[in-house]
This record gives structure tokens, C-alpha cells and sequence, in this order.
């Protein structure tokens, strides 16, 4: 090798000063895991029932209909002209920017607090973010239309904006009427693509999703995925779906072959009449033990207000001061590790989050590990010995 060679004069400058997205896992990987917003009562299928399937010699379907017959069926859509299946919606959150985004010239909007990947892609393709931050009063996280508006109109070469709904970290809806409003917004000359990664645990799914609006709405893309309610995190299966002839550019873009046979035999078993029935039996199971955890959680001395509309799998909760007068991210962050590192249970620390002050984001367990967790959590905010300020 040439003692030339310089590998940082050949990467591309955005990626050797990007920011790269922390897995919940990047941390911490053993204990009871209530960081990842994962389905903590397990996948729907049978522990007997195989993974194996055969002829793994063959290249997988490239279309996967047997699946998207399910999924149409399952969302009530018209056909599979309406849908991509990715490897997790990251795979389709990176896809339409590389189809949309002309590297160093367009840009994309995002509404922080907000999923992490939506910038890291955009600064992995050399795309510049626009944030248009939440109206986070009182824990509202809801949209701004006429912010959005101004944004779309300050920034013409705008040709994604990333919505998600449930929010993460916010764990909330955004309102139907908000969502409409940027949908026909005159300055929108792109597309908006809502992230309902966890639209099964609210209290009425159909209502709450806006899969449906795609055969109205011609630059609208929404995103599913089957790694929370069904709890299937492992086998990175996301679902795009969106008007055919986007449909149509993505899979011109994507990857040969982008869905594994063991993913696919996976997929379409959970997307059997039982499974998806037992799926909604377990995300109402979880929506109790949230409405539990957020009744016995609030009684501890420390905990302040939980955020958010609570339609997600995890809770929103702020750490207060010693004084327990204000969120203080100092001591929710103690909190958290000392939780990790000594008791055995991982949450998230969202504190740097915008409008999230001072807060920790919890997954719903199981009840035992919602009892360890709150056990755990009550200890922990007796101990004065760190300091808020």
C-alpha cells in the first residue's frame, strides 16, 4: 500500500464529520431492556414454530406478493401496487432520500423531538435538515402548520418532510387536521412521509393511521414496520406505502433481492388471521400495563409529569430536582445509568432532546418488569446525593 494513501482525503467530508445514529443497544445489552421500545411480552409466533424454510440456495422472491397480499388485506388498502417492503423503514427512510434528494442541494424537514434517523440519513447523503421544532407546551407535541409553511416557503428545494406519528420519543398522535394542513399546503412541492411505526398500540388504529389517505394523497409516503407490535425487531422487515408510482421508483432503487427468505417466512407467518390477532390481543395487553405503569409511576416522590398522549409502547417521564420542583437532566441521567450499571434494568435518556427536559423514555414491560422497574425507580430517587445543579 502506498504510504500516500490517505483515507481521509478520499471520504467524503459529510460522512467523516457525521454523527452516526446510538442504538439503544450501543450502551447496554443485558438486564431487563425497557430502552428499545421492542414488544417486551415477545414475538407472535409459537416458540415450536420453525425459522427454517428451504431451498436457501435460491434467491428470495423480489416481490414478495405472498406478503403484500397479507398486508393489504390486514391495512384495508387496494392493492400491492401500494407497497415496498425494506429492510426495517431505515432502508426506506435512506431510500427516498437518495430518489428525492439531489445531494448538496436538497433538504428535507424534520419536527424535533424526533426519531434520530431521519437527519443522520440526511447527513449520510449530504442533505441539509430544516427543523421545525414541535409545540412542546405542556407536553402538547403537535405540529405548527404555519411554521412548516413558512419553512416550505423559505426553502423551495424542500422534498421530503419527515413526520412521525406516534412520536418518538413523543409517544403521540399528531393531529389528522395538522397533518392535512401540511398535505395541501401550497408551498409543498415534495413529499411528506408519516412514520407509524407504532400506530397498533393506540386505542383505535384505523383511525389513528393515515395508510389509507395514499389513495388520495399522490405525495404522501407512509411507513409500518412489523418490529413492534407483532415483535419482530430481528427480522428488520419495514413497510412503505404510497401511490404506485412512487411504489414503482423504489423498487427500481432499492437492492436486488432486499428481503431475505427467512425474513419473508418469518413475515408472512405473523401475518397469518391467528398472528394478527394475537398481535392485537398483545398490544391491548400493553396498552393496560402502560396505563398501569403510568398510574404507579407518577405516585413515586421525584417523578413529575409523563408527557405526551401515550399511543406508543414506552412512556415519556421527567426527573425532577431534589426539590422536586423542576425536570433536571443532571439527575434523570444519574438515574439512568445508575438503573443500567447497578440495578439491572436499561431505559433511555432523552433529556437533550428538545422539549424533553429532564426526561427518561421506558418501554412498557412485562408486569414483573414494570414492578422491578418501579421498585428500582423509587429507591433510586430517595438518594439525594446528586446534586441537581
Amino acid at each position: 500500500m502506498s504510504k500516500s494513501f490517505s483515507l481521509e482525503s478520499i471520504v467524503r467530508p459529510n460522512i467523516l464529520s457525521l454523527t452516526p445514529y446510538r442504538c439503544a443497544r450501543d450502551d447496554y445489552g443485558t438486564g431487563i431492556l425497557l430502552d428499545a421500545n421492542e414488544n417486551s411480552f415477545g414475538s407472535v409466533l409459537q416458540e415450536e414454530e420453525s425459522l427454517l424454510v428451504k431451498d436457501l440456495h435460491r434467491y428470495p422472491d423480489p416481490n414478495q406478493v405472498l406478503i403484500k397480499e397479507r398486508l393489504i388485506s390486514f391495512r384495508g388498502l387496494q392493492s400491492i401496487d401500494y407497497l415496498f417492503l425494506g429492510v426495517g423503514s431505515d432502508e426506506i427512510i435512506d431510500l427516498l432520500m437518495r430518489i428525492f434528494c439531489i445531494p448538496g442541494k436538497d433538504k428535507i424537514i424534520i419536527t424535533p423531538p424526533t426519531y434520530g434517523m431521519y437527519s443522520v440519513c440526511a447527513n449520510i447523503n449530504d442533505v441539509q435538515v430544516i427543523k421545525v421544532n414541535l409545540d412542546v407546551e405542556d407536553g402538547r407535541f403537535q405540529l405548527k402548520p404555519d411554521k412548516i409553511s413558512e419553512a416550505l416557503s423559505e426553502n423551495p428545494s424542500t422534498k421530503l418532510v419527515y413526520l412521525c406519528s406516534p412520536g418518538n420519543p413523543t409517544g403521540t398522535c399528531l393531529s389528522h387536521t395538522t397533518i392535512k394542513a401540511v398535505l395541501d399546503d401550497p408551498n409543498l412541492k415534495g413529499v411528506v412521509v408519516i412514520d407509524e411505526a407504532y400506530i397498533d398500540f393506540t386505542e383505535e388504529t384505523e383511525e389513528a393511521s393515515v395508510a389509507k389517505w395514499v389513495e388520495k394523497y399522490p405525495n404522501l409516503i407512509v411507513m409500518q414496520t412489523l418490529s413492534k407490535s407483532f415483535g419482530l425487531a430481528a427480522i428488520r422487515l419495514g413497510i412503505g406505502i404510497a401511490d404506485p408510482k412512487i411504489i414503482r421508483l423504489m423498487n427500481n432503487a432499492k437492492a436486488p433481492y432486499n428481503i431475505s427468505a427467512l425474513t419473508s417466512h418469518v413475515a408472512l407467518n405473523a401475518l397469518s388471521l391467528q398472528n394478527i390477532a394475537k398481535m392485537r390481543e398483545t398490544a391491548c395487553q400493553i396498552r393496560a400495563e402502560r396505563a398501569k405503569l403510568i398510574s404507579s409511576i407518577t405516585s413515586i416522590t421525584g417523578i413529575g409529569k409523563i408527557l405526551g398522549a401515550n399511543d406508543a409502547n414506552f412512556i415519556l417521564v421527567q426527573i425532577l430536582d431534589e426539590a422536586c420542583e423542576k425536570p433536571n437532566n443532571k439527575r434523570a441521567n444519574w438515574i439512568y445509568k445508575e438503573l443500567a450499571e447497578h440495578q439491572g434494568i436499561v431505559v433511555r435518556y432523552r433529556g437533550n432532546e428538545f422539549g424533553c427536559e429532564g426526561c427518561l423514555r421506558i418501554t412498557v414491560g412485562t408486569p414483573q418488569e414494570n414492578e422491578k422497574l418501579l421498585e428500582k425507580l423509587s429507591h433510586l430517587l430517595k438518594d439525594t446525593s446528586v446534586k441537581s445543579t
